[in-house]
């Protein structure tokens, strides 16, 4: 592509963003490239430049010093396919299973949007940026099948990131007892959890469905 672009790279990872932005340099030549290491730097950028390319990790820091996270990455990708529906996107990062936990909104997503992991080639990866610039969409990396309710994901968040009881739970969702233990036996069927097997087995019904839930990306 020979016209001029402006790509924004978003990584808190020193190394990996020299690397990125070498790449991309080399492939576009005439490209203006700006970078980012935090939520709100990118936010800022993104709200004061319109940018032909996005491309982001997942694991970032909101601001300059703190602990990157990949749940701050994912609420700020979240945020941002709302707020600019035709932007273009390109994910590198070494946890898009995460990518589950907004694969509604991704796939509802207008402007183009693909998905690299970082143990990819650096030809793959362009490719695959060559995509999102023209709009078109590469998610199949983005495993299917499993669809959980936001608030299915907030009971797992609640219980396996906060260590809260059913009960903690229920007062912090404002639903009742009862509720939780609902979407507990929904949580474990979407993720092939069964109370019977885990008996038979004698395996711990809640460890085992720990287990999936990272197994899936649903938790981090």
């Amino acid at each position: 592509m020979g016209r001029n672009l402006d790509i924004l790279v978003v990584d808190d990872h020193q190394l990996i963003l020299t690397g990125t932005l070498d790449v991309l340099n080399r492939h576009y030549p005439q490209a203006e490239i700006f970078k980012a290491q935090t939520a709100q730097e990118t936010l800022s950028k993104i709200q004061s430049h319109d940018f032909d390319l996005v491309v982001m990790d997942l694991s970032i820091p909101d601001s300059e010093g703190e602990t990157a996270e990949v749940e701050l990455g994912i609420k700020l990708l979240h945020n941002l396919l709302k707020e600019y529906p035709h932007q273009n996107f390109l994910v590198q990062s070494s946890y898009i299973k995460a990518l589950i936990r907004i694969k509604h909104e991704i796939d509802n997503h207008q402007g183009g949007f693909a998905i690299a992991d970082k143990k990819l080639s650096a030809s793959e990866m362009l490719m695959r940026v060559n995509l999102a610039i023209i709009g078109a969409t590469h998610t199949k990396d983005i495993k299917a099948g499993i669809e959980l309710k936001p608030e299915w994901v907030e009971v797992l968040r609640f219980a396996f990131e906060d260590g809260l009881t059913d009960k903690e739970i229920a007062n912090r969702m404002y639903k009742s007892e009862r509720a939780v233990r609902t979407y507990w036996t929904k949580i474990q069927d979407i993720l092939g959890v069964y109370p019977e097997d885990c008996k038979q087995s004698g395996k711990n019904l809640r460890i085992q469905t720990e287990i999936r839930a990272r197994e899936e990306g649903l938790i981090d």
